[in-house]
C-alpha cells in the first residue's frame, strides 16, 4: 500500500495540472481582473480564509488515527465522530444567525479560538475531553462556511460597491485554491506525522498557528459588518413551505441527504480499512483531495463551451460512479480476502464522483431554490444528511467489527440506489425545464460555500 499510494498520488495530481490548465483554458475570459481594487480586496479576503482552510484541512488525514492511538474501540471512536456531526448540525442551523447578530468579524475571531481549543484537546487522552474538542470542532465548521463568506459579501456589496456578480469570481478562485490547500496540507501532515516521527497529534499542533495568524489578521485588516436580525423559527417555517411546495426542491433534498450522509460515512471508514496494510494516511489524503479536485474540473470542462453538458446529467453520474465504488468495497473488505488496493482506488472514484456532485448540486440548489429561502432550506436538508450519518455511525460496530464495515459499505450502496432512483425522477421533471440548463458562463462561475468537500 505504501508504494501504491505514492504512485497513485504523482498519478493524481500530474493529471490534476493537466485538467486544470485544460479548465482554465475553456473558461470565458473575464475582465474583473483587471480591476486592481478589486484584485487587492480579493488578497485580503484570501489570505485569512486561506489560512483557515489550511488548518482545517491539516486535521483531516490522521484525526480517527489519533483516537486509535489514544487505544480506544471502533464503537467508541464513532461515538465521538456521532458528536461531531451533531454537534456540525446543531451549530449549523444557527451559525448564520449568530454571525449576524454578533457579528461576522468577531465570529471568524470566534472561530480561531474555538478551533485552537479543538486542536488543544487533542493533546488530552481523556474520552470526555476528545468529545469536547469534536463539539468544538462542530461550531468551527459551521462558523468557518457561513461567517468568513458572509462577511466578503458584504463588504464586497456595501463598502466596495463592486458589481454583485464578480462575487461568483471570488468563490470559484477560493474553490479552487480549497483543492490546492488540501492536497498540500495531507502532505503537511504525513511529512509530521511519519516522517518526522511526530504522531498523529502534531498535524493538529501545527495547525495552532495557522489559526493564531487568522486571528491577528482578522483583528489588523478587517472591518466589522452585521447581518439583518431575521427570526430563525420564522426563518426555517419559509424554508419547509418552500421545501414541501416545489417537487424539485424536495427530491434535491432526498439527493443531498442520500449522497452526502454516505460520503460522512465514507469518511469514517477509510482510516481503518486502509492504515491495518501500511497505507500513508497523508498521501492517501492528498490523493483523496487531487482526485475530488481533478472531478471539478471535468466538471467545468463539461460544462464549456466545447462540451456544453448539463449538471443533471453530471449529477447522476456522480451518484452511479459512488454505488459502483460501494459495490466494489462490499467486496474488497469481504473478511479474509480483504484487497485494500481494489478499496484504495474505489474510495477514489468516490472522491473524483465527489469533485462532479458538488458543483452540480451547488447550481441546480441556486436556480431552484429562491434566494429569500435559501438558509432555511439548506437547514432542512441537513437535518436527515446528518441523522443518517449518525444512525450509520451507531450501527456500524454493532457486529463484528469487520463484517460491520462491509455491511454499513452495502448499506451505503442501498442509499445510493435510493439516490439515483431519485435523480431519474428529478430528470422526468425537470428535462423541459430551461432555467435549469447550463450556459457556458453560468456553469464555470459558481458560488461555492456549500461546495466544500466535507472534512475527511
Amino acid at each position: 500500500m505504501l508504494i501504491t499510494a505514492y504512485i497513485a498520488f504523482v498519478a493524481l495530481l500530474a493529471l490534476c495540472v493537466g485538467l486544470e490548465l485544460s479548465a482554465c483554458r475553456s473558461k470565458v475570459s473575464s475582465k474583473t481582473c483587471t480591476n486592481p481594487a478589486f484584485l487587492k480586496f480579493q488578497v485580503d479576503y484570501y489570505q485569512v480564509y486561506f489560512l483557515a482552510l489550511a488548518a482545517d484541512w491539516l486535521q483531516g488525514p490522521y484525526l480517527y488515527k489519533l483516537y486509535q492511538h489514544y487505544h480506544f474501540l471502533e464503537g467508541q471512536i464513532a461515538i465521538i465522530y456521532v458528536c461531531g456531526f451533531a454537534s456540525s448540525v446543531i451549530f449549523g442551523l444557527f451559525s448564520t444567525c449568530l454571525a449576524d447578530r454578533l457579528g461576522r468579524k468577531k465570529s471568524c475571531i470566534l472561530f480561531s479560538l474555538t478551533y485552537s481549543i479543538c486542536c488543544i484537546t487533542k493533546l488530552s487522552t481523556d474520552y470526555f475531553v476528545l468529545i469536547v474538542g469534536r463539539i468544538l470542532g462542530g461550531l468551527s465548521t459551521a462558523l468557518l462556511f457561513t461567517a468568513f463568506e458572509a462577511w466578503y459579501v458584504h463588504e464586497h456589496v456595501e463598502k466596495h460597491d463592486f458589481p454583485p456578480e464578480w462575487v461568483a469570481d471570488t468563490f470559484t478562485r477560493a474553490s479552487v485554491w480549497n483543492s490546492v490547500i488540501a492536497i498540500n496540507a495531507g502532505v503537511v501532515a504525513n511529512i509530521c506525522a511519519e516522517w518526522l516521527g511526530f504522531g498523529p497529534v502534531s498535524p493538529f499542533m501545527v495547525s495552532i498557528p495557522f489559526l493564531a495568524l487568522v486571528g491577528v489578521f482578522l483583528m489588523k485588516n478587517w472591518d466589522e459588518n452585521y447581518g439583518r436580525k431575521s427570526s430563525f423559527s420564522r426563518s426555517c417555517m419559509d424554508g419547509l413551505r418552500c421545501l414541501l411546495a416545489d417537487r424539485r426542491i424536495l427530491l434535491l433534498g432526498t439527493i443531498q441527504a442520500l449522497f452526502e450522509s454516505v460520503i460522512y460515512i465514507f469518511i469514517f471508514l477509510w482510516t481503518p480499512v486502509l492504515d491495518p496494510y501500511g497505507a500513508p494516511l497523508g498521501i492517501v489524503f492528498s490523493s483523496f483531495m487531487a482526485a475530488s479536485m481533478i472531478g471539478g474540473s471535468l466538471y467545468r470542462v463539461a460544462t464549456s463551451k466545447k462540451y456544453h453538458l448539463q449538471p443533471i446529467h453530471i449529477l447522476s453520474l456522480s451518484v452511479l460512479m459512488v454505488f459502483f465504488s460501494l459495490f466494489m468495497l462490499t467486496f474488497s473488505t469481504y473478511p479474509g480476502q480483504e484487497n485494500p488496493s481494489e478499496s484504495f482506488l474505489a474510495f477514489l472514484l468516490i472522491e473524483l464522483a465527489c469533485g462532479l456532485y458538488f458543483p452540480s448540486m451547488g447550481f441546480l440548489r441556486q436556480k431552484v431554490i429562491p434566494e429569500k429561502d435559501q438558509v432555511g432550506v439548506l437547514n432542512w436538508f441537513r437535518v436527515p444528511l446528518n441523522l443518517l450519518a449518525c444512525l450509520g455511525m451507531l450501527i456500524l460496530y454493532d457486529s463484528d467489527n469487520k463484517t460491520g464495515t462491509r455491511n454499513m459499505f452495502s448499506i451505503c450502496a442501498m442509499l445510493m440506489v435510493m439516490a439515483l432512483l431519485a435523480v431519474v425522477r428529478l430528470f422526468t421533471v425537470v428535462r423541459n425545464d430551461a432555467e435549469l440548463r447550463v450556459t457556458p458562463t453560468s456553469g464555470e462561475l459558481q458560488p461555492a460555500p456549500e461546495s466544500q468537500v466535507p472534512e475527511i
